[in-house]
């Protein structure tokens, strides 16, 4: 896979600079936890630990720990500001511990995660082999990984906009469902199902889908990004050109939501190894009196 296309560290200042205004515009993010809560239908068994990735403030955590009241819930993120403005969510009776980590590099054990969530958080991560490898590594044999994610329309009318004023990435670049479904069976995840929604949220004006934006942290983290501000010229001919988008009076932003679910493989299934290479894995036990005499 090329070079990531994502500055590592300006999506943790991003999301940490909007931990305390996050909840403020996550309508959408609240819609689609609720699809991930039906896809946690498919898993029938009492998980002893459940692993929230990109937690953010802990809404959904704090979901998962109602869910499975008697599992081992955990909140990770990589904005640590967002996990101390999920201690709001964490209740005394029914606690989730709280642990900052990259989605690439757990802090856990292999093969020790029952339910492995994530909500909105994998439109970040542009290393797929990474990614998808590290959730195989933790994920039980039969355990179940769900997550969701942004697709490439998301935001298309705020893209094109900008292209009208000038040619540099202003709106961050995601990846498609088939992309995302070869990744997974290519990392060994088993029987992947994916899906697609689109939403369209409206505005009354641009600036107002920018201020909901900068409150949820998801601005611009393309590394080819300008780094100098930009000048009122090129900001109002974006306005201009977005403006020209009004349908019945009002501004539209389509969100392109992918959910998917998967199963961790079995014992000894091979493993693709980033930089090529395969591994496999067994048990001491399944290994004992299998030599030939």
């Amino acid at each position: 896979m090329s070079e990531s296309h994502f500055d590592r560290q300006q999506v943790r200042r991003n999301f940490g600079r909007a931990a305390n205004t996050y909840e403020q515009h996550d309508a959408l993010q609240r819609e689609v936890q609720s699809l991930l809560l039906d896809r946690l239908g498919f898993y029938l068994e009492a998980p002893e630990r459940v692993i929230d990735v990109g937690a953010g403030t802990g809404r959904g955590t704090a979901l998962l720990r109602k869910r499975y009241p008697k599992a081992q819930v955990i909140a990770m993120d990589l904005a640590l500001p967002m996990l101390r403005a999920a201690k709001k969510h964490n209740s005394w009776l029914k606690p989730f511990q709280r642990v900052c980590a990259e989605a690439t590099a757990l802090p856990l054990p292999d093969h020790s995660v029952d339910v492995l969530h994530s909500n909105l958080c994998f439109q970040w991560i542009d290393d797929l082999p990474a990614l998808f490898g590290e959730c195989v590594r933790v994920l039980k044999p039969g355990g179940l990984l769900v997550f969701s994610t942004f697709g490439p329309d998301t935001l298309k009318e705020l893209r094109a906009a900008w292209a009208e004023a000038d040619q540099q990435p202003h709106v961050s670049r995601f990846l498609d469902m088939h992309d995302l479904g070869d990744a997974m069976i290519n990392a060994g995840l088993r029987d992947p199902v994916l899906d697609v929604d689109r939403y369209t949220l409206t505005y009354s004006e641009p600036r107002m889908l920018l201020k909901e934006l900068q409150g949820l942290g998801a601005t611009n983290a393309d590394r080819e990004r300008e780094r100098h501000l930009l000048g009122k010229q090129h900001y109002r001919r974006m306005l201009a050109a977005y403006e020209a988008m009004r349908i019945d009076g009002r501004i539209p932003a389509t969100w392109e939501v992918v959910t998917a679910h998967a199963w961790g493989p079995p014992p000894g299934q091979s493993r693709r190894l980033p930089g090529g290479g395969e591994m496999a894995s067994f048990s001491i036990d399944s290994l004992r009196g299998s030599r030939r005499r």
